[in-house]
């Protein structure tokens, strides 16, 4: 169905009771952070944006999300520049409490549990003997990369994964149900999903044609939204990428972007309405834009020159956080994590 057609059942039920990827850790596509115009040194907000704020602390930070009660963020960081992995840290949104979570081989996407007491993460922490391979490849994805769970301080850690494949892209229902991620195997990426405490694997997609990934659930915890792109396409630049829903059985796939260019990185507002996503606005420019599920209507929320992504919606629906270069070098893949209140644009 495409969207500004009359609602799925689902979208009509959220509507109901409503007043409402070093960079590419977790990233689909061999993507280039690139721009094609520099971004003037210290440029916080430029004009055309709400204002925008920077989350202090680190040398270079992306791919945030923000707590259940949304006072912090987990992310991945690197504190020094003389870095060379990059770690999952939780911060507080001023940067004044910074905790690193793991310090052992090299860390992609990261979550929190909706009870707020425990995170997930992937690392390559257990593989030391494998190819370190790149999370921004996925020609080259860390095959040693497993997921893991632990205490709010890093305490308690456990294996999730115990195999050799890629998983990453990891999330979890709002309901705290199920923990979503993407699994690499023979070159074919599929979302799975499995119990809090590892158990009970469940293959969501099983698509030769497509690799999806990116994914997370609605409110609902039941329908899931996520990125795809064609097998056929990969190897290109910009890789064409599509946003779909689907149910958690594998069910009821929706496409929700219907245009030829890169629509990525998407992430569910709470109100089950709205969604943020990143899309690369000719010739090389990833900014980020707002869609509405029911109406297909999109505002476009950032207007830099330079490379915007990985944004998320914090608890309220109200603030998204987003990954930025734009007060470094135009090429840079060094990176910070903003916070862009978009309340004005819900009302």
């Amino acid at each position: 169905m495409r969207i500004g057609q009359k609602a799925h059942p689902w979208v009509r039920r959220l509507l109901l009771p409503l007043s409402v990827v070093t960079i590419l850790f977790a990233s689909p596509a061999d993507e280039k952070v690139t721009s094609e115009e520099p971004a003037g040194e210290g440029e916080l907000t430029t004009e055309g944006e709400l204002p925008v704020r920077q989350v202090s602390g680190f040398y270079s930070a992306a791919e945030a999300y923000f707590s259940p009660d949304g006072g912090h963020l987990i992310l991945n960081a690197r504190r020094e520049e003389g870095e060379t992995d990059y770690h999952v840290y939780t911060t507080s949104l001023d940067g004044t409490e910074i905790l690193i979570i793991n310090d052992q081989g090299s860390d992609a996407c990261s979550y929190f549990y909706p009870d707020g007491n425990r995170l997930v993460f992937t690392s390559t922490r257990d593989h030391p003997e494998l190819p370190r391979g790149d999370y921004s490849k996925v020609t080259d994805y860390p095959k040693g990369a497993e997921l893991y769970c632990c205490n709010l301080d890093g305490s308690g850690r456990k294996r999730l994964t115990r195999n050799e494949c890629y998983e990453a892209e990891v999330s979890v229902s709002p309901d705290g149900e199920w923990i979503l991620f993407g699994r690499l195997t023979d070159g074919r990426m599929d979302l799975w999903r499995m119990r809090p405490d590892g158990s009970g694997e469940i293959r969501i997609t099983d698509t030769p044609d497509w690799q999806e990934g990116g994914s997370f659930y609605l409110p609902d915890s039941e329908h899931i939204i996520y990125r795809a792109w064609k097998v056929e396409d990969q190897g290109k630049w910009p890789l064409p990428m599509t946003i779909f829903t689907i149910r958690h059985d594998g069910t009821e796939r929706r496409q929700i972007t219907h245009d030829t260019g890169t629509n990525w990185s998407p992430h569910p507002s709470p109100d089950g309405v709205h969604f943020v996503f990143v899309k690369i606005v000719p010739p090389a420019n990833y900014e980020v834009y707002l869609m509405n599920l029911a109406t297909g209507q999109q505002n476009r929320l950032t207007h830099n020159p330079a490379f915007d992504g990985f944004p998320a919606f914090a608890p309220d629906g109200k603030t998204i956080n987003f990954s930025s270069n734009r007060e470094f070098e135009p090429r840079s893949k060094r990176m910070a994590v903003y916070l862009m209140d978009i309340s004005s644009l819900l009302d």
